[in-house]
């Protein structure tokens, strides 16, 4: 696979990386995609919502009046779903939305999703990301210098992690480590930034 530019702190290219063509440069499947995506929202799904049935609703289990000569339609009781205040017919019950899809699955899932960053032109590779203090001004004027200020993801290490905190309060960036990078993630960022001493670890774990 060609080399990949690796841009400086103020945006300049200096160098370049090779990237594996099993991680970077796997063919855009776009039903992979999809289910692994789907998989991932499902699991966000709480899943709380509740209804009550004929069974759980408050009133009396007396018949409401005789069955026949009140000139009335007959009714048996006053918790039936037909009646204002009765049970609901099968309503939703707590329930949890989750499931999984293989894990071969889903791994191939990502390098694809990776993949397509790299086609689009979307990865940004960095020797480093350091700033003078872990705050946030001072990361938001890093990505601002390599203008990605809004919507990235950055993959940094156990050495990086710090930036956690300074990342919290900027709209739309958020920090992940090379075994914690999930499908959903890689295609709702706009841009993925890679310290480059990571760009190793991520085709060793994914590939």
């Amino acid at each position: 696979m060609p080399s990949y530019n690796i841009t400086s702190s103020s945006g300049e290219s200096v160098g370049s990386v090779e990237l594996s063509e099993k991680v970077f440069g796997a063919p855009v499947d776009r039903h992979l995609l999809h289910s692994a995506v789907v998989m991932q929202q499902a699991s966000f799904r709480q899943g709380t919502s509740s209804t009550r049935g004929r069974g759980e609703v408050s009133g009396s289990g007396r018949k409401p009046w005789k069955q026949k000569h009140t000139g009335r339609a007959r009714a048996g009781s006053v918790r039936s779903p037909i009646w204002r205040g009765g049970g609901i017919v099968f309503g939703p019950k707590p329930r949890d939305y989750s499931y999984r899809i293989p894990k071969k699955v889903y791994r191939s899932a990502l390098r694809v999703a990776l993949s397509s960053k790299v086609v689009s032109g979307d990865v940004v590779i960095v020797p480093d990301l350091v700033i003078p203090e872990q705050k946030t001004k001072h990361l938001f004027s890093a990505l601002s210098l390599l203008g990605l200020s809004r919507n990235v993801l950055i993959v940094v290490g156990d050495g990086y992690l710090g930036l956690e905190r300074a990342a919290r309060n900027i709209e739309k960036v958020k920090l992940a480590k090379v075994e914690d990078l999930n499908v959903y993630d890689v295609l709702r960022f706009e841009k993925l930034l890679i310290v480059q001493s990571e760009v190793e670890r991520v085709q060793e774990y994914w590939s």
